[in-house]
This record gives structure tokens, C-alpha cells and sequence, in this order.
């Protein structure tokens, strides 16, 4: 079971089990799910009009990139006051390895967007393509984040093992094979992006996390 945001309700009440839990766990990494509840209380807080569009975007860009709990508590801290817990202390903390929740696309234009940053790469745009969609919609959206790092990471695996083949004796005969593998891995990435689906490219080396 994984450590959860609380995004019902809050306590009216401190539960000094809970701060007991915040500061002896903060080093722990957070999932994508993690990110995604504290994104929805963020986009919350800025439809209610507690904060503006600044502030959203700012702790939206945050919320992306936060790697513990440490990170994620001081932003829900901001949104609704230090003093209510954040963190369900009835939840053992998540392991550090093995299997998480996928991450779903909220809507249409989230399917789209993961599909694009594979997509995009049939243009040309072979890492650029991938960056732009991490650094824009990504911020916001963890389900285009996660097939951005996916396509950025196999296409900078791919651009550099082109460099590095043509080294090698058979290297000059496998690079056209590699970018026609590259090519149609692409296109079943944004496809699987489309249906709501999850993809990983093979033989990838994922140095974006």
C-alpha cells in the first residue's frame, strides 16, 4: 500500500500521530499518484480564488518536481494552514521499489498530449519534440509527464548510440535499423497514449526522471 494525500477532508483536530509521521518520513519518494493528488488541490485552491494564477503556477511546477514528501507537504501546508496534517498516518509508508499505481489521463486533451510528445518525433523532432511537451503541458499534467520522459529518454538513447555505432564494425549496419525500430516505437507509444494506456520503450537508458 503507498502513503496517500488526504484529499477528502482534513481533520479538524491535530492527530500528533500524524506530525510523529511527517518528520520521521519526509526523505521518502513520492509516486506520481502523490504528485497528482497535490496538483488537484493546488488547481482547487486557485478556482476557489485563495491564490492566483502566479502562485498556481508556481507551485504547480513544484508539485511536478518534487521527489519526497518533503517536498510535497510545505504546498499543502501553504494551501491550508501547518497546523492540519497532510499525510494519512494509517498508511505504512510506500517501498522504494516495485510495483505503482499507473498514472490515468484526466481528460481528452491529456491523451492527446501524451500522444504527441511520441508523435512529435515522426516530425523530427526526435528530442525536441518530446522536451517541449515535458516542459509545457508536463508541468501540469503528470500523465504527459510521464510519456515525455519515456519518448525524451529513448530518443536520447537512440541520438546517442548513433553517435557511438559508427565506431563499432557492424555499427554503420545497424543504425538505419535502429531509427526504422525507433520510428514504429513511436508511433505504438502514441497510440497506447491515446487509448489511455502506458508505454515503455525497450533498451532504453532513462536518465530524465
Amino acid at each position: 500500500m503507498q502513503t496517500r494525500i488526504v484529499a477528502a477532508q482534513f481533520p479538524r483536530t491535530h492527530d500528533p500521530r500524524t506530525r510523529s509521521f511527517q518528520t520521521r518520513y519526509p526523505e521518502l519518494r513520492v509516486t506520481d499518484q502523490d504528485r497528482e493528488q497535490v496538483v488537484e488541490h493546488v488547481k482547487a485552491a486557485f478556482a476557489d480564488g485563495r491564490i492566483d494564477k502566479f502562485e498556481m503556477d508556481e507551485r504547480l511546477h513544484r508539485a511536478m518536481t518534487a521527489v519526497t514528501h518533503a517536498d510535497l507537504v510545505p504546498i499543502m501546508e501553504e494551501l491550508y494552514g501547518a497546523g492540519r496534517p497532510k499525510l494519512d498516518p494509517a498508511v505504512p509508508p510506500p517501498p522504494r521499489y516495485g510495483y505503482q499505481r499507473r498514472v490515468a489521463p484526466k481528460d481528452a486533451g491529456d491523451r492527446v498530449g501524451g500522444a504527441a510528445a511520441h508523435l512529435l518525433t515522426l516530425c523530427g523532432l526526435i528530442v525536441i519534440g518530446p522536451l517541449i511537451m515535458l516542459l509545457t503541458a508536463g508541468r501540469t499534467s503528470p500523465y504527459i509527464r510521464k510519456h515525455a520522459m519515456e519518448s525524451l529518454n529513448f530518443h536520447l538513447t537512440v541520438l546517442g548510440a548513433s553517435i557511438v555505432l559508427p565506431f563499432t564494425v557492424v555499427g554503420l549496419v545497424l543504425i538505419p535499423f535502429m531509427w526504422i525500430l525507433g520510428f514504429v516505437l513511436a508511433m505504438v507509444g502514441g497510440v497506447a497514449a491515446l487509448a489511455d494506456g502506458e508505454f515503455r520503450y525497450p533498451l532504453t537508458l532513462r536518465l530524465i526522471k
